[in-house]
């Protein structure tokens, strides 16, 4: 029988091999995307410190009747502008091996129009 490739598993898979590729630093954090069936989570991460300079998610925002897409936007703005807070103008995106479409394009296209360079 042919076993049919579990999604997840393969995700992960890209996102270790992405990692050993990627590194944010304090001066260029690493934005760190992950997307759950419900909600989409943006954080900035340093890892030479191992520390989390700035996170956002459509917990904290007041998104609720949006669709997916906009709240992911909203995620965007917001953590650009948390970026601008603490003087950081660029960072390495991290895709967390999901694919560019969707509302991983639109937290990225909000966050790049709201003033971070990647």
């Amino acid at each position: 029988m042919i076993s049919k490739p579990d999604k997840n598993k393969l995700r992960l898979k890209r996102h270790r091999r992405i990692r050993g590729k990627i590194s944010g630093t304090a001066e260029r954090p690493r934005l760190s995307i992950f997307r759950s069936n419900k909600n989409i989570y943006a954080q900035l991460i340093d890892d030479v410190a191992g520390v989390t300079l700035a996170s956002a998610s459509t917990l904290d925002e007041n998104v609720s009747d949006a669709t997916k897409v906009e709240q992911a936007a909203a995620v965007g703005k917001a953590i650009a502008e948390a970026a601008k807070a603490k003087d950081i103008s660029t960072v390495v995106f991290d895709r967390s091996g999901y694919l560019y479409h969707g509302r991983v394009q639109a937290l990225a296209d909000a966050a790049r129009e709201n003033g971070l360079d990647f």
